[in-house]
Parts: C-alpha cells; sequence; structure tokens
C-alpha cells in the first residue's frame, strides 16, 4: 500500500512533502490541517498518513458515521464527534488522550470548507488540556506540498500562539482558493 500510495501522491498527483512527522518522537498531539476547503483534503490526509507510516486518527460529525460510509470512516481513524450543545467536548477528548498510549487526532481548526477569518479553538484547549503538542500541516494545493511543522507546545498566551500558528499558513492555498485561510 505505502508504494501505492507514494506512487499516486508524488507521481500522478505531483506532490512533495516539506517537513517530517515521526512515530518514534510524537506518540500523542493534536494535528491541525489548514486549510480544509474541499472533500479533496481527505484523500491527500490519507495518502499523507499512508507515506508517514504512521496512525493518525481524525474527528469528524457524527453524522458522517452512518451507512454506508460510518464503517470505513472507523476502520481509517475516524472517531465520531456528537457536536450537540452543552457538552464540554474539551474535556471528553482530552480524557481520550489520557486513556492512550498513542494517539494522534487530527482537527481543522477552521470548522468548515467556506471561508473564515477565525479559527476554533477546541484543538488548542486540548492540546492545554492534555499537555501534548501541536502539529501543523498546511496542505498547499498551490503549490503542491504538503508541509509539516516541528512539534509546538502552547504556551499561557493564547494570542501570541494563534498569531505564530496564524503565520505557519500565510499564503497556503487550499483546493479552493477563495475559501483559503488568510488572517490579515
Amino acid at each position: 500500500m505505502r508504494y501505492f500510495s507514494s506512487f499516486i501522491y508524488h507521481k500522478i498527483i505531483g506532490w512533495k512533502f516539506i517537513g517530517n512527522f515521526s512515530a518514534d518522537t510524537v506518540k500523542k498531539c493534536i494535528v491541525i490541517v489548514v486549510p480544509h476547503t474541499s472533500w479533496h483534503d481527505f484523500y491527500i490526509g490519507l495518502l499523507v498518513r499512508q507515506l508517514a507510516g504512521i496512525k493518525i486518527s481524525f474527528l469528524a460529525k457524527k453524522e458522517l458515521f452512518k451507512w454506508p460510509l460510518g464503517w470505513y470512516l472507523r476502520k481509517v481513524g475516524g472517531i465520531s464527534l456528537d457536536r450537540t450543545p452543552g457538552q464540554n467536548k474539551v474535556e471528553a477528548i482530552a480524557e481520550l488522550f489520557a486513556k492512550k498510549d498513542e494517539l494522534r487526532l487530527t482537527i481543522a481548526p477552521e470548522g468548515t470548507r467556506k471561508k473564515v477569518n477565525e479559527w476554533k479553538t477546541g484543538f488548542y484547549h486540548i492540546a492545554k488540556a492534555a499537555n501534548i503538542p501541536i502539529i501543523m500541516v498546511a496542505f498547499d494545493f498551490g503549490k503542491k506540498q504538503c508541509v509539516i511543522s516541528d512539534p509546538y507546545y502552547p504556551t499561557e498566551d493564547i494570542k501570541k500562539d494563534f498569531e505564530y500558528m496564524y503565520s505557519v499558513f500565510k499564503g497556503v492555498k487550499g483546493k479552493v482558493p477563495e475559501n483559503s485561510f488568510d488572517r490579515t
């Protein structure tokens, strides 16, 4: 499968990697992927995960986990998220990290494929509550590259942390460029 994924990623769609993702050094983390503008992000993510040779799970709304798609999403690492208001989702997800020896969880901080100027903050609070790093991954369709950051541990200054994270994604173009995240 890895050879097949490499062939698709590098030869057919012509993408490359910038950075490294090591299973040996990062057993638990939040992986934020920006920009999230299209369903194409899903298969790019699956290819990246296969090529990195590590297990990375992802959150998706529970409505997607019904037949016929649900079994497949669970098989490829999907974790169902109940988005009903009034629940402490941050605490519940942080507890998942406490219960597991290894968990890498992908979250799209934009929360939608539409254009946004601010990210949702849940991923940040989960990382803080679980005392784990954030790895930033840019799917840059403009340059056909996946850029992977070093692990970043949130500080006590959320404003500075977000300014830094926003800067990592400056100029990155999604599949639907007009929906790409650009905090100006």
